[in-house]
């Protein structure tokens, strides 16, 4: 087992641009201390600074460091785009492995909207939406887990709601954009 009966594991799936990271940085916002958030961007992209694919290392690496936080006593939020394919099978067995409240959520948007969040970020000067189109995914749902699918009629902080009381964390006053 990994963690405690007390740690939390939040996994936040969906394509590029559709709040993940937002999501998982509210939730920090809304606790004292104490949670680390696995971004799939920063460990796949700028740590290790490799392609994605299923054999790819990102995988492993995102699985270790969860892994490592939650057994050193922070709750964890894993965030990213997590294809299915490439890393749905280690997120179900670290799902399956926590010995604590574990919730999985996933943005399911139509691209239209995708593209319309991503005009607002600043990454959008560098990422063009060809690339953005080029990597979206209509349906992506990992199966073998129980995910709770966030659409474009949730709001940021209708979700930042869900997810607090889901896992069982009352909300600080914080708002989000």
């Amino acid at each position: 087992m990994v963690g405690t009966t007390d740690s939390r594991l939040i996994i936040i799936r969906g394509n590029s641009g559709s709040g993940k990271t937002l999501l998982a940085h509210a939730i920090r916002e809304a606790r004292p201390r104490g949670i680390a958030i696995i971004s799939h961007d920063v460990l796949r992209r700028e740590i290790l600074h490799v392609r994605d694919h299923p054999e790819s290392l990102s995988v492993g690496y995102i699985d270790l460091s969860a892994r490592f936080a939650l057994n050193h006593g922070l709750h964890v939020v894993v965030e990213g785009i997590l294809h299915s394919e490439s890393y749905g099978e280690m997120l179900t067995r670290l799902v399956e492995d926590h010995a604590g409240v574990s919730r999985c959520y996933r943005y399911h948007l139509d691209l239209a909207e995708t593209l319309r969040r991503h005009r607002t970020k600043s990454l959008a000067s560098e990422v063009s939406e060809e690339q953005v189109s080029s990597w979206h995914r209509p349906f992506d749902p990992v199966t073998t887990l129980p995910e709770i699918v966030f659409d474009a009629t949730v709001s940021a902080e209708s979700a930042l709601d869900a997810v607090l009381s889901d896992v069982g964390w009352e909300r600080r006053k914080t708002s989000l954009p």
